[in-house]
């Protein structure tokens, strides 16, 4: 990541109306900020959430609440919890995110 012409500034992730994107089963509530080429987010997953694609885009992610399972496309799953986080490359293993408990993300891309 090369993070360049972004001054000091802070988010009140509160005040960022959010925008709803349906997933296969479910919704995902994002609350986004853009600065140049960096993607910042406050995601929520509904409980039962299924994401409708398979995502090649690299992230930063952090769980913050809730449990997040993602499956790559070559069937291994990973399950995270609060505390914990996966960094993925641009076109590396496909994968998408689903929860039967609902999901806080902090996301980074």
């Amino acid at each position: 990541m090369d993070i360049q012409h972004l001054p000091f500034c802070v988010t009140n992730w509160s005040e960022i109306p959010p925008t709803t994107h349906l997933g296969e089963l479910g919704s995902a509530f994002w609350h986004t900020q853009q600065f140049g080429h960096i993607r910042v987010r406050m995601v929520e997953y509904s409980p039962g959430y299924l994401a409708d694609h398979w995502c090649k885009k690299g992230h930063v992610l952090f769980c913050i609440e809730g449990e997040l399972h993602t499956e790559l496309d070559d069937g291994r799953v990973f399950v995270l919890k609060p505390g914990m986080s996966y960094q993925i490359a641009d076109n590396a293993e496909a994968h998408r995110s689903s929860t039967m408990t609902g999901a806080k993300l902090f996301i980074v891309d």
